[in-house]
């Protein structure tokens, strides 16, 4: 996995260097601080699982054992991608309980003070997929150290609250601190126009498959949703992150013919105004057109001011369905996304698009009406 992070993304006879996610210095601090604590040895560097299935090692920055607790420090290392956490130490402080495992957050860690994100108000913001890594990397600690009761860490990062006020973490509600985020432990360099022309790269490569059929997805959630959820297979398949435009442009004039895109409402929702670039730097109208289409439903003021007030779509979408204006809001909101992406495409191309949420449990909140038959190409019946 080492061997992946010296790999080198070729941008104009630039070379851009992968790095590692806050998640994984998590993750890699605790398992380091976790055998400290049962063994009395500090490691120089520790292995940690990634999500896809591969694994990474990183090394111990600091290491440090008091009475009845162990802490060691992970530097994150960001690549080439302009974040300003790059070179930030995470630590991680482990100590052992009767059993299971936990994870919370310390000092630099932002708290949850409003609904809809990642995780419950209260809970410090470390999202699902870092949490599970952690977990996995202390039960991985445990099992080689022959200990079999359960285990406490909390992540700490020093210089978390002083950099929070420079994200959207103050605007989201995530109060105090960095939030602990990543979904594949891995950070691709973020220059657009690198990471564009890598996706025009991928779409080239499926065509020169044999393939006219196209499934995009935004990022590892649709991914997700589209195999385990929808039960289609990924051949054909290639995630466009926040580049939905020139994704489907790249693919029109490659040659694909039938294309559908598969996203959750926090990145489709964007189309409704005609914003395809998603990234959060190109333009927020999230709210104001779910504003926008709640009216058009029949929304009345106090609903419509309740939503303004939302940071995340999936809070904006739980005070439509208590309103009983879920199914209204979602059809005038999927009119819209679809003229969007129909205006994209030459009259011979065939684009739908399936959009869902994964609040209360994965589903489909609105598809083109060609979704269903398109979903046939990666279901082996066409």
């Amino acid at each position: 996995m080492t061997a992946y992070l010296e790999q080198r993304r070729n941008h104009g006879g630039k070379l851009l260097r992968r790095g590692y996610t806050t998640g994984s210095c998590a993750a890699a601090a605790a398992k380091a601080a976790a055998c400290l604590l049962l063994t009395g040895e500090a490691p120089a560097q520790v292995e940690i699982p990634l999500p896809g299935g591969s694994r990474l090692q990183l090394a111990v920055a600091a290491a440090e054992k008091a009475e009845g607790r162990a802490s060691c420090a992970v530097r994150k290392d960001s690549g080439d991608d302009p974040d300003i956490t790059d070179k930030i130490l995470v630590y991680a402080s482990v100590s052992q309980q009767a059993v299971g495992i936990t994870v919370d957050g310390g000092a630099g860690v932002g708290r949850v003070t409003r609904p809809g994100l990642d995780q419950p108000v209260g809970a410090a913001a470390i999202n699902h997929v870092p949490r599970e890594m952690i977990a996995q990397s202390l039960r991985e600690a445990a099992q080689q150290a022959g200990y079999g009761g359960g285990l406490q860490a909390v992540i700490s990062i020093p210089e978390g609250e002083r950099l929070a006020a420079r994200t959207f973490n103050p605007r989201l509600g995530i109060i105090g601190g960095l939030s602990v985020i990543g979904t594949s432990g891995i950070v691709e360099p973020m220059s657009e126009r690198a990471f564009a022309d890598t996706i025009r790269l991928e779409l080239a490569q499926c065509h020169e498959d044999g393939r006219d059929a196209l499934l995009l997805t935004p990022g590892n959630y649709g991914e997700d949703f589209a195999r385990e959820t929808l039960g289609l297979c990924l051949a054909g398949h290639v995630s466009c992150s926040n580049f939905i435009g020139e994704a489907i442009d790249s693919a029109v004039e490659l040659g694909f013919y039938h294309i559908l895109l598969v996203g959750h409402i926090g990145k489709l929702c964007k189309l409704g105004v005609g914003i395809l670039n998603t990234h959060s730097a190109h333009g927020d109208a999230r709210m104001e057109t779910l504003l926008a289409c709640a009216l058009a439903a029949g929304a009345d003021l106090p609903l419509l001011r309740a939503l303004s007030g939302c940071v995340t779509t999936d809070a904006a979408l739980d005070l439509l369905r208590r309103a009983d204006l879920l199914t209204q809001t979602m059809a005038e909101l999927g009119g819209r996304i679809e003229s969007c992406l129909q205006r994209r495409v030459p009259p011979q191309v065939e684009i739908g698009y399936i959009c869902f949420t994964n609040i209360p449990r994965p589903s489909i909140l609105m598809q083109s009406g060609n979704a269903r038959k398109m979903m046939q190409y990666w279901r082996g019946e066409k």
